[in-house]
């Protein structure tokens, strides 16, 4: 049960709060975990940290209330690690955390690493599903102390024989509410029900719904309720943007808006420390005066990059938060969040490097749909929308960008000696019988240096989609995507639904693995009576198409196919004469045709041959086989 007695924390309440500074140091904490935390720059806890952390490392279970970015991670990874640090060395899992997200189960384990950085015998392992099982049980082999996945990967595992949980001293459940609102509820139960009932408990969520409750109640023991309210804000001067786009199609994106938009100096902020590298170095091949900052490059050379930033002499400059921590250039006109942050406080920090001393500034966030509810967390810690927009036109980017090939044209003309080169443009065209016009093209695509002068559209999705994902009626009732289309995106249909009990973290599998697909790039799924809808990329090859089509799930084939608002032929069901025409029409558009492989079929209808009751009626009998599927 749950003790009420605690009182609910709020952030910068009274001035007296403010005096009262606790810090790490003040914990009982391993020395190894306080010299990691001082190695990343932590000094004072924030309020949910500071309320947790000694309820934790004495032992009792813990219900954490607070929204995404508040600092969770630290508060149930810290005192964890402290807990391992005085157990003897092992091979058993002793800690499992559970998120909702492959991203935040990666976002967790990088933590718990940074805070294990001292701690030699500790092994932390992520495992998610839509990557390969091969290195997880490799990992899992070796021994894991803790273990950071999603429920579905976990039971995979479970099931597998490959995770042992008979020794697990603590358990974490992160986001507890996004994994129920995601459909893990019951793959939650299944876990803590494979658990030891003397393990410790902590369970972190931003709302307390009655399903959180349920689970608090049943399966901890004499739980302390924390709560903690945020009142971060954001500036008033800065304008706030995101844009739904996949991973692949980011850089383009960024360019996109750069050169469509005024800007002076810009910060782009991502996750790692590699990502701040590989960045700079696309930016700078596109033409941009780009460095990065990382807290492993030299603090001197850090100094002399912001400088360069500050003076003019780079543009952007690509960062991790640790990185740009205190920095202050007035010249920041955009910040881009070209990762989302999982972090509240991080996301008001970054865009905070804009729109100072008065100024007005830009800050740009870019999402995949999966991360949608990370936008929903920003916008309730900061109590302000963010504007969805959308990206300028590849038309308006090329008008631009020959305009100002034109213009590079005329400066060079009024600025630079032309005659050796007149002279040498004059003599090859005696020499060789070539216009003019020839020469001077082959000469800008030498000046080009290999890169293309006109950008190309990212793939995009059948016009219906664009139009029913913009809310315009198709004509045909259609129930469409219930959110805007990601950039490079369209909406796929899947023949399995809620009445075949699949859960996203299935659907994820099957498609990365079969499709050749990594999880980052599959997008929103939307899981329904009998079909599913899916955001995957608009332009899948043949081969891929042809692979997906013939996928199972659950022991279902898929009959993965681009979503046109109505049901497929293959699943049954009558079609009304609009239904009819337009499936016609459907199958003599190029690009919009179904993918289904007919020839599979036979063998499924001839080996499932009065397994499937889906299209029996209402009044079926009860005695009628039901299908059997795989949780």
């Amino acid at each position: 049960m749950l003790d009420n007695a605690q009182d609910i924390l709020e952030e910068n309440t009274t001035p007296e709060a403010e005096e009262a500074e606790v810090l790490f140091s003040d914990f009982d904490l391993d020395p190894r975990v306080l010299a990691a935390l001082k190695d990343v720059g932590y000094k004072t806890p924030s309020p949910i940290q500071a309320a947790t952390i000694p309820l934790l490392l004495e032992g009792r279970d813990v219900v954490g209330l607070a929204q995404t970015g508040t600092g969770k991670t630290a508060a149930f990874a810290v005192p964890a690690l402290s807990l391992l640090a005085g157990r003897p060395a092992t091979k058993d899992t002793q800690v499992l955390v559970l998120a909702p997200t492959r991203e935040l189960a990666l976002q967790s384990a990088e933590a718990f690493t940074s805070y294990a950085a001292h701690m030699d015998a500790i092994t932390v392992l992520p495992v998610y599903g839509g990557s390969a099982y091969g290195p997880q049980l490799a990992g899992l082999r070796r021994g894991a102390q803790v273990v950071v996945g999603t429920p579905g990967r976990v039971i995979d595992h479970i099931a597998k024989g490959s995770l042992d949980l008979s020794n697990l001293e603590y358990l974490v459940l992160d986001e507890a509410d996004e994994m129920l609102r995601m459909g893990f509820a019951e793959d939650v139960e299944q876990i803590l029900s494979s658990t030891p009932a003397d393990k410790q408990v902590a369970l972190f969520s931003a709302t307390m719904p009655p399903a959180i409750r349920k689970i608090a109640k049943k399966y901890l023991n004499n739980a302390a309720e924390i709560t903690v309210k945020s009142k971060t804000t954001t500036g008033v001067n800065t304008r706030q943007r995101y844009v739904q786009v996949m991973g692949p199609h980011k850089l383009d994106a960024m360019s996109r808006i750069l050169e469509t938009e005024d800007f002076d100096g810009v910060i782009a902020f991502v996750r790692t420390k590699m990502a701040t590298e590989d960045l700079a170095d696309k930016l700078k091949s596109r033409g941009y005066k780009a460095a990065a900052i990382n807290g492993d490059i030299p603090q001197q050379q850090r100094e002399r990059t912001v400088e360069a930033l500050r003076d003019g002499k780079i543009d952007i400059l690509v960062a991790t938060d640790v990185a740009a921590r205190g920095l202050d250039v007035e010249r920041i006109s955009h910040v881009f969040n070209y990762d989302i942050p999982h972090d509240t406080e991080s996301y008001v920090h970054r865009i905070g490097r804009t729109g100072r001393a008065g100024r007005s500034g830009d800050a740009i966030l870019f999402m995949t749909p999966r991360e949608k509810y990370l936008l929903r967390a920003i916008e309730k810690a900061t109590r302000q929308p963010v504007e969805h927009m959308q990206l300028p036109s590849v038309d308006l980017v090329n008008a631009k960008r020959l305009a100002k090939f034109s213009e590079r044209i005329t400066e060079t003309r009024n600025t630079e000696d032309l005659s050796v080169f007149r002279d040498l443009v004059t003599k090859y065209i005696a020499e060789n019988d070539v216009p003019a016009e020839e020469i001077a093209a082959a000469l800008a695509v030498m000046a080009q240096g290999g890169r293309p002068l006109l950008m190309e559209e990212i793939p995009q999705a059948p016009a219906r989609q664009r139009e029913r994902s913009e809310g315009r009626n198709d004509g045909f009732g259609s129930r469409g995507p219930t959110r805007p289309l990601t950039e490079g995106n369209a909406t796929y249909r899947i023949a399995v639904g809620r009445r075949q009990r699949v859960m996203p973290g299935s659907i994820v599998g099957a498609i990365a693995n079969e499709g050749g697909l990594s999880s980052s790039q599959i997008g929103g799924i939307d899981i329904r009576a009998d079909h599913t809808l899916v955001e995957l990329p608009a332009d899948l090859s043949k081969d891929q198409l042809r692979a997906l089509s013939r996928t199972r799930i659950g022991g279902e084939l898929i009959h993965l196919e681009l979503d046109k608002g109505r049901r497929p032929s293959r699943e049954g069901g009558s079609y009304d004469r609009a239904d009819r025409g337009f499936k016609k029409d459907f199958k003599k558009r190029d690009g919009e045709r179904s993918f289904g492989d007919r020839g599979s079929d036979r063998p499924y209808k001839k080996k499932f041959d009065g397994d499937r009751s889906f299209s029996k009626p209402a009044g079926a009998g009860a005695g009628a086989r039901k299908p059997r599927f795989r949780d």
